[in-house]
């Protein structure tokens, strides 16, 4: 059964960082696709960043281009969001999803995710 599990959220202040882990069982990483999507209240659900199964690329969207990065170590079958600089409007659930042989273009979209989805973790930016 394939699941992936985030941890890492949790309370910042503006300007902050955290780190969110997703941690994959039942399948390796090396040829899945992962991204990260947030959700806020009220919001859509949008993609944050994504880092493609094979060569490694990455893509992030405009709102977090510069402060997060996205990484990706196979040994621990572990993906990681890095978060600097963190805003009020970074606040939401973070979810990370898998797609096998994904390729991340410029826009990903959530529905192409279908092979694991994780429960979410809150991140939350207040003073």
């Amino acid at each position: 059964q394939l699941q992936l599990v985030e941890s890492g959220g949790g309370l910042v202040q503006p300007g902050g960082s955290l780190r969110l882990s997703c941690a994959a069982s039942g399948f390796t990483l090396d040829t899945y696709g992962i991204a990260w999507f947030r959700q806020a209240p009220g919001k859509e659900r949008e993609g944050v960043s994504c880092i493609s199964s094979r060569e490694g690329r990455s893509s992030h969207a405009d709102s977090v281009l510069g402060r997060f990065t996205i990484s990706k170590d196979n040994a621990k079958n572990t993906v990681y969001l890095q978060m600097n600089s963190l805003k009020l409007d970074d606040t939401a659930v973070y979810y990370c999803a898998a797609e096998s042989d994904y390729y991340c273009s410029r826009y990903f979209d959530w529905a192409s995710f279908e092979s694991a989805w994780g429960q979410g973790t809150q991140v939350t930016v207040s003073s």
